[in-house]
């Protein structure tokens, strides 16, 4: 009998794993319909895959859904190589439209910089959005509106000074003009206004130097920067930014 005893007490101590075992099955279960619920843009997917792809140089590349694209530390390749094709596709979107030469993209250490000239958007010396703007931020605001990053707008002007009423000097043009497209994204494309910034420039980063009328062109822009750096609640949202 006591032998009996002592087999029956090694028998029981045994079934825990009876509830573990249902326990990583409810678990498992739980996690599979987490999954299931996720959605994912299936453009966005495709275009990561196929950048991935060509920066690798062949073979099969796999992202997990729910990846955040673009905000990874250290500089890797996934943000580098998906900023940069999110630019291209941009940029094919306004192939043949006639706006070719006035949207342009670059990929540097501050992200993917989309350049917007001037004629694009506004008329000289305003800051009133107009018709074609309308348009041109509609295109831009498909690619980059369900993005993690935060994005800033900044606003440049060329060398030559202005002095009106509403606009005293090239701070308060390039200024109003960031803010405007803020405006446009958060209103019309339900950007939110946390992940959103505007910034003026003034005549103070010109791509090019201000000694054309075809570079002076070139240097009335905004920018619409996809950052590749976290920006903190504390920031400002808008300001003038001075280089002196």
């Amino acid at each position: 009998m006591p032998r009996r005893r002592k087999y029956e007490d090694k028998e029981n101590l045994d079934r825990w794993l009876l509830t573990y075992a249902d326990l990583i099955t409810l678990l498992l279960a739980f996690f599979i319909v987490m999954y299931s619920m996720s959605q994912v843009d299936a453009k966005k997917f495709g275009r990561m895959s196929d950048a991935l792809s060509g920066v690798l140089k062949g073979g099969t590349v796999i992202i997990k859904r729910g990846s955040q694209i673009g905000i990874m530390p250290g500089g890797g390749v996934l943000k580098t190589a998906v900023l940069k094709s999110i630019g291209e596709s941009i940029e094919n979107d306004f192939m043949g439209k006639g706006n070719e030469k006035l949207v342009n993209t670059e990929v540097s250490e501050r992200g993917l910089v989309i350049h917007i000239m001037e004629s694009a958007l506004f008329k000289l010396g305003s800051a009133d959005l107009t018709e074609k703007a309308i348009k041109t931020l509609d295109v831009v605001a498909e690619h980059i509106k369900s993005l993690p990053n935060h994005i800033r707008i900044e606003g440049h002007t060329d060398n030559r000074p202005i002095n009106t009423l509403k606009y005293p000097s090239n701070w308060e043009l390039s200024s109003a003009r960031a803010t405007e497209v803020v405006r446009y994204f958060i209103d019309e494309h339900n950007i939110r206004p946390d992940k959103i910034s505007a910034l003026g420039y003034g005549e103070f980063r010109p791509l090019v130097p201000n000694n054309t009328e075809d570079n002076r062109a070139k240097n009335r822009r905004v920018d619409i920067l996809i950052m590749t750096m976290e920006i903190t609640a504390s920031e400002p949202t808008s300001q003038f930014y001075n280089q002196n």
